[in-house]
């Protein structure tokens, strides 16, 4: 008996070795890919951190590193000189970069369509495209809610003369609009929004543009030639682990804003936290049957459409310059 019992604890330890053994050798082959987001924390990013909390990228064989970011420029600096090997930003700006010859792709899509509104005031409510008509609007060079203003006008046959556009920096727009000043001003609901809403404790008469045909590229992942071409394979874990957060994070909102929390400390509210979260969660989407941040060929050539109606791009470069969905597929 004392030898079966022996033998028994003998073999837990060997096997506890092995499982050692297997965990050290899959850490050791656990690769470093470094991501940087084009701006501060806010509750798009929550994903992430819940994927991170819950171990998805490390089963993934990833060692994930996060960063702020100061503007998706700077970030697409940094991917170009090697310092990131991906990085978190609107579409719309790595399409506008690839089409400007910057060696980058979009490797995966998360939002088709950026989740933007334009807000008013109750006394002056802008509840459909139409309404626009007699308003002023803040606007910031570069802003995406109103830099397609005229598209969205076409789209729409609104009158665009008929709505003035108030050139401001874009840290003045929304003050300028709590005081009044303009009538209407555009926000992301995967963040601005729920930020006022909670600080005013009012809610504005929203106008969402993806339901009324402006679909400008959201939050993407872009990755440089030269590092998918180095570092495919992690990039791919990379992604599907972030598929995985994606599903993790609308199943379990409550812990996703616990987890950004953690590192967040200086955010808003948990109540905010989670209505950005949740937001983000219903902004995400891909063409039906395929992976989660599938890249729609329509997507790009649309976008490049909409950033041609603004300023001159000259010929459109190739599709395939643009995007891949290589890194997508299992």
């Amino acid at each position: 008996m004392l030898y079966a019992t022996g033998l028994i604890r003998g073999t837990a330890l060997i096997a506890t070795a092995a499982v050692a053994t297997v965990l050290a050798s899959q850490s050791a082959m656990a690769e470093d890919v470094n991501v940087r987001f084009s701006w501060k924390l806010k509750g798009e990013y929550g994903f992430f951190y819940l994927g991170e909390q819950k171990g998805l990228y490390k089963d993934a064989g990833v060692t994930l590193k996060l960063g702020e970011g100061a503007g998706s420029q700077a970030a697409l600096g940094s991917l170009i000189q090697g310092q990131e090997d991906a990085v978190i930003l609107p579409g719309i700006f790595a399409i506008s970069a690839i089409q400007k010859g910057m060696p980058v792709k979009i490797i995966a899509l998360y939002q088709p369509e950026s989740p933007i509104a334009l807000i008013s005031h109750p006394d002056k409510a802008v509840n459909s495209p139409k309404d626009l008509e007699g308003k002023t609007i803040a606007h910031a060079v570069g802003e995406t809610g109103t830099s397609y203003l005229g598209a969205f006008c076409e789209i729409n046959k609104v009158d665009c003369s008929k709505v003035s556009k108030v050139q401001m920096d874009s840290q003045s727009r929304v003050p300028q609009f709590l005081q009044k000043q303009v009538d209407v001003v555009s926000v992301y609901k995967t963040n601005d929004l729920p930020v006022l809403e909670d600080k005013t404790g009012q809610k504005f008469p929203t106008l969402d543009l993806t339901e009324f045909g402006l679909a400008v590229p959201g939050m993407a992942v872009v990755a440089s030639d030269d590092g998918i071409a180095k570092k495919g394979p992690a990039l791919k874990s990379f992604l599907a682990a972030n598929a995985k957060a994606i599903e993790l994070t609308r199943a379990d909102p409550v812990a996703a804003t616990a987890a950004l929390k953690a590192v967040w400390q200086a955010g808003p509210s948990d109540k905010v936290v989670q209505q950005q979260i949740e937001a983000t969660s219903a902004s995400i989407h891909s063409p039906s049957g395929t992976p989660i941040g599938w890249i729609d060929e329509k997507a790009i050539a649309d976008a490049i459409k909409l950033i041609g109606s603004v300023e001159e791009i000259g010929d459109a470069k190739p599709m395939s310059t643009f995007y891949t969905n290589e890194l997508l597929t299992q």
